[in-house]
C-alpha cells in the first residue's frame, strides 16, 4: 500500500468515526458555538418557538445527512430520545412536523453557514498545506 492509499484509508476511518459520533445536539452545540451564533442568529427568519425551531432543525438535518439510517423516521426517534435524556417532555414521532419545518428552512441560511464554517475550517489549515504561489 503506497503513501496516498494510507493516508486516503486513515482519513475515512477518521470520517467514519466522525459520522458515528455524529447527532443532532453536537450540531446544534456547534450552531450556537461562538465561532457560528452571530452567523446563526443573522440568518434566522422569522418564526414561533415550536418543537422543531430553525435550529434545531438544521442540527438534525445535518445529523441526518451523515446518519447511515437518513430516514426521517430515524431522525424523529433519535431526537425524542435525546429529549427524554436530557429531561425535556416526550413528544410524537410522526415526522410529518420535522419534514414540515425542513422545507421552512431558508437556503440562504444553509449557504451562509456553509461559508462561514469553512472560512473556520481555512483558518485552521497548517501553513504548510497552503498554497504557495
Amino acid at each position: 500500500m503506497n503513501i496516498n492509499q494510507k493516508t486516503r484509508q486513515v482519513q475515512q476511518q477518521s470520517i467514519q468515526s466522525f459520522t458515528n459520533k455524529t447527532d443532532a445536539y453536537s450540531f446544534f452545540n456547534l450552531l450556537t458555538s461562538p465561532q457560528l451564533l452571530d452567523v446563526v442568529e443573522a440568518q434566522l427568519p422569522n418564526h414561533r418557538e415550536r418543537l422543531y425551531p430553525p435550529t434545531t432543525t438544521l442540527s438534525l438535518f445535518m445529523a441526518q445527512a451523515l446518519n447511515s439510517d437518513a430516514s426521517c423516521q430515524n431522525t424523529v426517534d433519535q431526537h425524542v430520545v435525546e429529549r427524554v435524556f436530557n429531561g425535556l417532555p416526550v413528544c410524537s414521532t410522526v415526522t410529518g412536523a420535522y419534514c414540515k419545518a425542513r422545507q421552512r428552512l431558508p437556503t440562504e441560511m444553509v449557504s451562509e453557514l456553509v461559508k462561514q464554517t469553512g472560512q473556520l475550517v481555512a483558518e485552521q489549515i497548517p501553513e504548510h498545506w497552503q498554497w504557495q504561489d
